[in-house]
């Protein structure tokens, strides 16, 4: 069975789990504060930052700080768990199939549906946007360039986080411990990017990205800014690493 096969029977296996209904329930969620609250933006002028781009970036910051990796850590074991529930994973692998392919097929769909997410709620931010601009009489509706290169960069410095938690999901049996110690691991993200060793804790990322874009944004505002030496190594060393654990536990409890 080769790899994008093998990719495509994971995402059959999905369509019927609750993972895109979470995802879109959290990006709801999301955007009510800012919309109900979408006249504090125009205080937040004497920072030297545009209503519009305030509204953006609070709004992201909410989700890269706490709804995003919180939707990951849920995906993240209810994945792990459709293979579980009528023991899916012992028939897959009594098949002639590679358990790290299997492993590095479901992070795949994982990556996948992180870019759902993203999406949904790049969609959300769009929508509440529009209902603020109405009530305001004041467009808060930013370039959808703009909008995109910002929720890429938030992708792609997720992807370290997204292997973390993929790996908690494998070597933890236990749902509840996984999506506990998962969520503990999102809290200290505040005090980290704060910190000269940020790019040590993957789950910081996505937090780092949006407030040093803050900072651009916000001409009175000093945040700090992204440094792709030593972030770039270590973050793909840390990617590395937890996918190869990952890879090597995948599937070791059930063949016991």
């Amino acid at each position: 069975m080769s790899f994008l096969t093998l990719v495509g029977v994971e995402f059959k296996k999905i369509r019927r789990s609750k993972i895109l209904l979470i995802f879109a329930v959290a990006a709801v969620i999301l955007w009510i504060p800012s919309t109900l609250n979408a006249k504090m933006n125009f205080d937040m002028q004497a920072e030297g930052i545009l209503p519009e781009n305030n509204f953006f970036i609070q709004g992201f910051i909410g989700m890269a700080w706490f709804m995003f990796p919180a939707s990951m850590v849920v995906g993240t074991v209810l994945l792990s768990q459709t293979e579980k529930a009528n023991k899916g994973i012992l028939k897959m692998l009594a098949l002639p199939i590679s358990t790290s392919k299997l492993c590095m097929a479901k992070f795949v769909v994982l990556l996948t549906l992180a870019a759902t997410q993203i999406l949904m709620m790049t969609g959300m931010y769009y929508i509440s946007a529009a209902i603020s601009s109405g009530t305001q009489d004041y467009s808060f509706i930013l370039p959808p360039l703009f909008v995109l290169k910002e929720i890429g960069f938030i992708f792609i410095s997720a992807i370290p986080m997204i292997a973390f938690f993929w790996m908690l999901s494998v070597c933890i049996q236990t749902p509840i411990f996984s999506i506990g110690i998962g969520f503990a691991s999102i809290v200290p993200s505040v005090l980290i990017i704060n910190t000269k060793v940020w790019f040590a804790y993957p789950i910081s990322y996505p937090f780092f990205i949006i407030t040093s874009e803050y900072g651009k944004l916000a001409t009175n505002l000093d945040t700090a800014q992204v440094e792709l030496i030593p972030w770039i190594p270590v973050a793909t060393l840390i990617t590395i690493l937890a996918l190869s654990i990952s890879c090597l536990r995948f599937g070791q409890a059930e063949r016991r």
